[in-house]
């Protein structure tokens, strides 16, 4: 049976690197009909962290990348110890001070492998010198622990990124030593920024926690993390997970190096948001504006699905819609001092006031009803409708931009409409003036 293993360091939180490694390997198990597992690397007992294995679950997790079983390194170092002592019963090994270290026998030969996606790669073994197995302090190093567990956990591809190539030849080495079979390897293209360098928090290089909190959907990190040195073919960018392991073949992954666009992770979230069902995104906004103060107890759902529906087709990211929509929630709306300047300078009191006349007399308050008044009136007063729309829609939602003016009215309400008119005209034009 194909196992495969995601071996994270839990020194630090989980990134788009390593959950990139995660996915290949999870996508790879489930192409084959195999097993994902999971391995925590916390050997170093400093740096590593108990906050940060919980990082990496939690990752893992929202990004519904589930595994068989889970390992802790920590929890194996009399294992450890064992083999490097059969390998020192055995000549292979040998103690220098509290260390135990590894004899590499300086031959004639190259060792090969043939990496699933670069083909094969040569190593001379005169480069490589005696290798630490077990540390002074008792611990063991990266190298030995990898092997020990890789072969107790009967791992047969190794799916990890390109900056491990060079510790390939020496774990092979230890392979052989022990007497274990080595698995076959796979090294994966590492991820740059847009300018080719290294990735920063600017770039990308956040917990994948992060994107969560940022209003990413899972499912659209997931399907652009798939992207990220692998294509599904025929130019096709969206698609679903059972459809991408269908086609998923570490063949097809890139040898150069990918590039991390946040702008196109945002384009990939707004498709997946467009393409929600109005139910399913207003159950995963609720949490959110409840969590923002927007929202207490039952909520009208009727009247959530309308707000969705109106924004959903503008949405990025789950936190516009906070941003968006806050007007709809708050008793008191603050207008910027340069959206004042620019919509709200002339006096357009008149005009404001014979608009909230107008809405006042509606007995059903609807997006065409609103409409039908809006345009009743303009035609009347012989005004191109975008000159008022747009003073309106500040007035009203203190955003230059957002959907339909009368959808918006409609979603506001009667009450909110007409009171931030007369806001709007007691503010600007009766006290004092345009601000």
């Amino acid at each position: 049976m194909t196992r495969v293993r995601f071996a994270p360091s839990p020194t630090g939180n989980l990134h788009i690197g390593g959950a990139r490694t995660a996915l290949f390997n999870w996508m790879y198990a489930r192409s084959q009909g195999g097993e994902f597992v999971l391995r925590i690397e916390d050997t170093d007992r400093v740096r590593s962290k108990p906050e940060y294995v919980e990082d990496i679950l939690d990752g893992l997790r929202w990004l519904k990348l589930d595994w068989k079983a889970i390992c802790f390194q920590s929890q194996r170092f009399d294992a450890y110890k064992q083999y490097a002592a059969n390998l020192m019963k055995d000549g292979k090994a040998y103690k220098e001070g509290e260390a135990v270290i590894l004899k590499i026998s300086q031959g004639f030969r190259d060792i090969r492998i043939l990496d699933l996606i670069r083909g094969e790669i040569c190593f001379d073994i005169t480069t490589i010198k005696d290798q630490v197995l077990i540390k002074s302090d008792g611990s063991p190093t990266y190298s030995f622990a990898c092997v020990v567990d890789d072969a107790a956990m009967e791992i047969t591809h190794v799916i990890r990124g390109e900056d491990h190539i060079s510790n390939t030849p020496k774990q092979i080495l230890i392979y052989e030593a022990l007497g274990f079979r080595v698995p076959k390897f796979a090294h994966l293209p590492l991820i740059m920024d847009q300018e080719g360098g290294r990735m920063s928090k600017r770039t990308g290089a956040t917990a994948v926690t992060d994107y969560r909190k940022m209003g990413f959907l899972p499912e659209a990190v997931v399907n652009y993390l798939m992207l990220l040195g692998w294509s599904p073919g025929k130019n096709q960018e969206v698609i679903g997970m059972e459809e991408a392991i269908k086609v998923f073949s570490l063949k097809k992954v890139n040898k150069a190096a990918a590039i991390f666009s946040m702008e196109k992770l945002r384009w990939m979230n707004a498709q997946y948001l467009k393409g929600m069902k109005t139910q399913a995104l207003r159950d995963l906004l609720v949490p959110l504006l409840k969590e923002r103060g927007f929202l207490d107890g039952n909520p009208d759902q009727n009247r959530l699905d309308e707000m969705v529906e109106a924004f959903k087709g503008r949405l990025v990211t789950l936190t516009d819609f906070l941003d968006w929509t806050g007007f709809i929630f708050k008793d008191e709306l603050v207008i910027a001092a340069d959206l004042k300047e620019k919509f709200l300078s002339k006096d357009l009191s008149k005009e404001f006031q014979l608009l909230k006349e107008r809405l006042g007399h509606l007995k059903d308050f609807t997006k065409a009803s609103c409409e039908e008044a809006f345009r009743n009136l303009t035609a009347e007063l012989n005004m191109k409708t975008a000159d008022l729309v747009h003073p309106v829609r500040v007035a009203l939602t203190g955003n230059p931009v957002g959907p339909g003016l009368f959808e918006t009215m409609a979603i506001l309400g009667k009450e909110k409409t007409l009171k931030r008119l007369s806001g709007a005209i007691q503010s600007l034009w009766v006290k004092g003036g345009a601000a």
